[in-house]
């Protein structure tokens, strides 16, 4: 059991550090793009299924709240939290459009929206990036695996180079860390 520890914190840590040598312009691209919005008076909408949901829900609660220091609120907000709206989506359109119907309803343009998928094929995630590009919103991926049909769809993707569910998650929340780290220092 301890040679699989240590195995596992050896993985985690390759894909990290094959993830920063990518992934650094692209990064600091988003966090400017983040920025602008919020300072221009848009918002962040996150949303991603099962740990991406959790993920999304981490992201809008350290930008609403405070990631590490005082500082007013950043209008973020995550797609998966509200099951009523959820449920009645899936059961009337289809799980499909879960997303993509409120960021219709919520979405505006120059707000950003943030897809999170450890494939990129979850297809309600897809369809949601489809409906944020219409409305005129900036989509930013973060993707593992090949990127799958997402990657090609987002305006930013970022692709964490792993196959494991589990390393491409432990990367998506440190991406997110980074992001409000940055964002939160480019609004003060």
């Amino acid at each position: 059991m301890i040679d699989r520890i240590k195995e596992i914190f050896q993985e985690t840590c390759k894909v990290k550090k094959d993830l920063m040598g990518s992934c650094a312009k692209p990064l600091s691209e988003i966090v400017t793009a983040i920025t602008k919005a919020i300072k221009g008076g848009n918002k962040v909408v996150v949303f991603g299924n099962g740990g991406s949901a959790a993920d999304s829900q981490h992201m809008a609660a350290e930008l609403v709240g405070r990631f590490q220091k005082e500082r007013r609120a950043i209008p973020a907000i995550a797609l998966s939290t509200n099951t009523s709206t959820l449920t009645a989506l899936s059961n009337d359109y289809g799980y499909d459009s879960s997303f993509a119907r409120q960021i219709e309803a919520l979405g505006q343009k120059g707000d950003i929206a943030i897809a999170i998928s450890t494939s990129g094929k979850a297809r309600n995630v897809i369809e949601a990036a489809k409906a944020a590009k219409t409305r005129g919103m900036l989509v930013v991926g973060l993707i593992g695996k090949d990127g799958g049909e997402l990657a090609k769809i987002v305006d930013m993707p970022i692709v964490v180079p792993s196959q494991s569910t589990a390393r491409i998650q432990e990367s998506h929340i440190t991406l997110i860390h980074i992001i409000c780290e940055l964002v939160e220092k480019g609004i003060s």
